[in-house]
């Protein structure tokens, strides 16, 4: 979190000061407004990564600034945290309901001050790279959760999960219902996960229909049968009736031929650190790659394990 810039508007000397100090001994840039006014004009320049706003100040007040910055688009995503003097409801859920992310009631000590920003810095950190659609964290974090894994000689289960026939169902049905399947797959993932996975087992999701699980050895073989028995099941309603009933859909393939689609099912490609001996994500996902192309040549939906030794 070091060299994220904060604005603090707030227009007292004092808690000028405070703040300053507190947050500039955490490794953070820290810019001051004394005022509503020149707090907007300052978010203009600075560009912070976080604003500590003051609810009670001469001028605009703080729920004012708030209101003005999140009905400005490319203001909307700063996180605000503010600050009251009293402890009143009223204050902090005036101030949640207009787009704050968090508040502070004076008087505070430092290390409350220092978590609520760290953790309100992270939160949003983690929101930028998850996935809009699902929610699920991206590729950088997948990244980092394996290399993680791996250079700490943790036992590692890498299931790479891909819908099959996924662009046909597109093309007839259109991408909202593309987008259900999508959200209906990363469901039945989490789902999979809680039941027959370890509380720390990560979840994410690359884009389009291809998401990721990193669990154990020992547990990825259940993730994987629960998650095409409950695929199976599920994915059909969302064709129409006739679809349902044929199996199939009609639409051209990428050459311009008209041709039969089947159901969409889901392929599931697994590499482990038993046998062999991985050090980055890129090993990992290459060995993955590989199994999927196999796996997607099986009618149905279906998991295969690279056995392969070193």
């Amino acid at each position: 979190m070091f060299n994220k810039r904060i604005l603090v508007i707030e227009d007292t000397e004092f808690m000028q000061r405070l703040i300053y100090d507190i947050l500039r001994n955490e490794g953070y840039e820290v810019y001051s407004a004394y005022s509503g006014e020149e707090g907007l004009d300052m978010v203009t320049t600075v560009k912070p990564d976080l604003i500590v706003l003051d609810i009670v100040m001469s001028g605009i007040s703080g729920f004012d600034v708030c209101r003005i910055l999140r009905s400005d688009e490319s203001n909307n995503l700063i996180p605000i945290i503010m600050l009251t003097a009293q402890d009143s409801e009223d204050d902090k859920l005036v101030g949640l309901e207009m787009g704050a992310d968090d508040y502070i009631v004076k008087p505070f000590n430092s290390r409350e001050l220092v978590s609520r920003v760290r953790n309100t810095l992270v939160r949003i950190e983690r929101n930028r790279f998850a996935n809009p659609l699902t929610g699920l964290s991206g590729n950088i974090e997948i990244q980092t959760e394996l290399n993680h894994r791996l250079a700490n000689n943790r036992q590692v289960a890498f299931i790479h999960c891909d819908i099959d026939n996924f662009k046909s169902f597109n093309d007839v049905y259109g991408f909202a219902k593309g987008d259900s399947a999508i959200k209906l797959t990363a469901d039945i993932i989490r789902d999979a996960v809680h039941m027959a996975g370890n509380r720390d087992d990560f979840i994410g999701h690359i884009g389009g229909d291809d998401f990721i699980v990193i669990t154990s050895w020992d547990k990825h073989e259940a993730i994987c049968k629960f998650i095409i028995e409950d695929f199976d099941e599920k994915i059909i309603h969302l064709y129409n009736e006739k679809d349902r009933k044929n199996k199939y859909i009609v639409t051209k393939n990428r050459l311009g031929q008209v041709k039969k689609f089947p159901i969409i099912t889901v392929s599931l490609a697994v590499v482990t650190n038993e046998t062999r001996k991985y050090t980055n994500f890129m090993q990992v996902a290459e060995i993955a790659a590989e199994v999927k192309k196999y796996v997607k040549d099986m009618p149905g939906s279906n998991y295969l394990k690279d056995r392969r030794k070193e």
